[in-house]
């Protein structure tokens, strides 16, 4: 299955004094990336679900939200309260994935795994076929502005490998250190929703950023078809 290609910019990359402001300079995304941390799983800390709620009373754009947290299970419902329309949990930090994925699933959201750096994509194999997202980390979670890991692509192709074996078709969606200048590469691996942070909102014009990272990946995903 193919699928048109995603640009998920992040918000840990906006100016949260002004989150109303950063959410309508990225209008053209395709989903609101939502990084939430709670300095347990990361050593960082940030967004709870009340900025999932301001971002829903402002946009339509759908809120992809990945819970970087020690206890998934404890805290999914606050988010899927506050508005998430897609929750991905790690795989490491998650005791009884398919329960967690079946209740995501059950209050009427997406469900997609996380996969850290160091962690194979064999992981997922007895759970593809109830994913509607796989994200794999090309960085080691906790901060933006770092660089891609270069084994991210072989990875992403073990992955697309493993789903078409599995007979599943989750979306694959890669976060950290994306950008124009190797997004079409990442897309050419098999990959088709991205999270850019930096890259966006570090651009003159986040929208023409936005749509250029996206019809690269077109163009990149197009060609691997052919």
């Amino acid at each position: 299955m193919s699928f048109e290609p995603r640009i998920a910019p992040s918000i840990l990359s906006a100016d949260i004094a002004y989150l109303a402001r950063d959410l309508e300079r990225i209008s053209h995304a395709d989903l609101i990336h939502v990084d939430v941390m709670d300095g347990h799983f990361t050593g960082n800390l940030t967004f709870g679900p009340n900025v999932v709620a301001a971002c829903k009373r402002v946009t339509d754009i759908p809120l992809d939200v990945h819970m970087m947290v020690s206890n998934p299970d404890e805290t999914i419902d606050w988010y899927l309260d506050a508005g998430a329309d897609i929750i991905t949990v790690h795989a490491e930090a998650s005791t009884h994935l398919h329960r967690t994925v079946s209740h995501i699933k059950e209050r009427g959201a997406q469900a997609g795994v996380v996969l850290n750096p160091a962690t194979p994509v064999g992981a997922l194999e007895d759970i593809l076929a109830d994913l509607d997202m796989v994200l794999v980390m090309s960085v080691n979670p906790g901060f933006g502005g770092q660089r891609f890991i270069e084994g991210t692509y072989a990875k992403i192709e073990r992955l697309v490998s493993l789903c078409e074996r599995a007979g599943a078709h989750p979306r694959i969606e890669v976060d950290g250190g994306i950008s124009a200048g190797n997004i079409e590469r990442i897309a050419a691996a098999g990959a088709d929703t991205f999270v850019a942070g930096s890259a966006v909102y570090g651009a003159a014009d986040l929208n023409a950023e936005i749509d250029r990272m996206r019809a690269l990946a077109k163009a990149a995903l197009e060609g691997a078809r052919s």
